[in-house]
């Protein structure tokens, strides 16, 4: 889709155009980008060990940096550009992870500031500059203003994205389709004559949480109804390796370069006689997802069974990915859950089944120490973790068998990573 282009040049100096045009190219490796920062912070912060502070340090230096050398370029360039969107991916991701995990602010409410937040980003936008057409990206406010509402689009979609994971406990294969489906409305509305900066934008933002469920679903566990079993440093080198290829692609081709300012285009698909009517059906598509959503939350699902008491018949179809399942949990907690585990696979490898025992002990301990805090958290996960445990007791002082005992502390090492 295309957006309008401005009706003039407020900045005193005027560059080329700073942005790529609107081709499936754009769509195709927005989509790689918000992937790939996806799995690869998680593979940064969980499977490295690194914890959710420091990556999110460590990728603010590296926003700054590649947001620099995207800044002195004098007109778009597939590798300064894509860089940066890969990078704000990952580093407005990580912002909303800060605010659950580590603050505990609840998701609605995140969205919901994230929202406001973005308004206001478009709202001052065009105030100033009188458009919020990507196609007129030719001064440095605007390319600031354009890379702020980037950067609060991620972190909106990854809060609406995870509220929505929250509300229905639905799989990352089966959310993907939400997303999706609001994308190709939004689409058709685009082609029937809606208003293309609005469209792009709406669209913009969905592709945050559909190339995250997309990329939970590749590396997410291969079990049913879950994933594939790529993990996510496989899923990462395999979308950083489309990215590159695409950027060489395009760097060659230039099939993406906007000529000139092109302020007189006109757009191609554009009607000013039915943007307020596409404007109601994209409204009546969002208030559609809304009662999806309600309706989905209101099912019976794990949140609701954590409450009750005794064995959970539901936690044995529950399964959810490592950064799923300690989401919403504090990381002093899974750090202290991890060392344990860890201690557990030791004293399993060295066949001292006295020490198994005392680390298992330990474990019980802190988990049900843990369960008032734990359990309103997040109980899909707590749920899901909770019967986790339930195998580990048994194996080790039931059936006291060692392939059982390892399978089930392997289990427990994934979850915890």
């Amino acid at each position: 889709m295309t957006t309008n282009t401005a009706t003039r040049t407020a900045a005193p100096r005027v560059l080329l155009n700073k942005v790529p045009e609107v081709t499936i190219w754009f769509w195709l490796i927005k989509i790689l980008c918000t992937t790939v920062g996806e799995s690869f912070a998680d593979w940064i912060n969980m499977q490295l060990g690194v914890g959710l502070m420091a990556t999110a340090v460590i990728f603010t230096v590296v926003f700054a940096a590649v947001l620099i050398w995207q800044f002195r370029t004098s007109q778009y360039r597939p590798a300064a550009y894509w860089s940066t969107v890969v990078v704000v991916s990952v580093t407005g991701t990580l912002y909303t992870d800060i605010l659950t995990d580590q603050l505990g602010v609840p998701l609605w409410i995140s969205t919901s500031v994230f929202a406001v937040a973005l308004a206001a980003v478009f709202g001052i936008w065009y105030s100033r500059e009188r458009t919020l057409s990507i196609h007129s990206i030719v001064s440095k406010p605007r390319e600031a203003f354009y890379w702020l509402a980037v950067l609060v689009t991620f972190a909106l979609g990854t809060a609406s994205g995870d509220w929505t994971l929250e509300l229905t406990g639905w799989s990352p294969g089966v959310s993907v389709l939400l997303p999706l489906a609001l994308i190709a409305i939004i689409v058709a509305c685009w082609r029937m004559g809606a208003n293309p900066v609005l469209a792009f934008w709406l669209a913009y933002i969905l592709t945050r949480p559909l190339g995250a469920n997309l990329g939970d679903w590749l590396a997410s566990p291969k079990v049913p109804d879950q994933g594939l079993g790529l993990g996510t440093l496989v899923t990462s080198l395999i979308f950083l390796a489309a990215i590159l290829a695409t950027v060489v692609y395009l760097t060659l081709t230039k099939s993406d370069v906007i000529e000139g300012h092109q302020q007189a285009r006109t757009p191609k698909y554009h009607r000013r006689g039915r943007e307020w009517p596409m404007v109601g059906v994209m409204a009546g598509a969002a208030i559609a997802a809304g009662v999806l959503l309600n309706w989905a939350s209101a099912q019976p699902h794990a949140n609701a069974a954590a409450e009750g008491e005794g064995p959970n018949p539901a936690a044995a179809n529950l399964h959810l990915s490592s950064k799923q399942a300690l989401a919403h949990f504090p990381g002093a907690d899974v750090r202290h859950f991890r060392t344990l585990v860890k201690g557990m696979d030791t004293a399993l490898g060295k066949g001292d089944q006295a020490s198994l025992n005392a680390h298992v002990d330990a474990y019980e301990k802190a988990w049900d120490d843990d369960q008032a805090k734990l359990q309103p958290l997040d109980g899909k996960a707590w749920t899901f973790i909770d019967a986790q445990n339930d195998g580990l007791f048994t194996s080790v002082r039931e059936k006291k068998d060692p392939t059982a005992e390892k399978a089930a502390i392997a289990a427990l090492l994934k979850t915890f990573g």
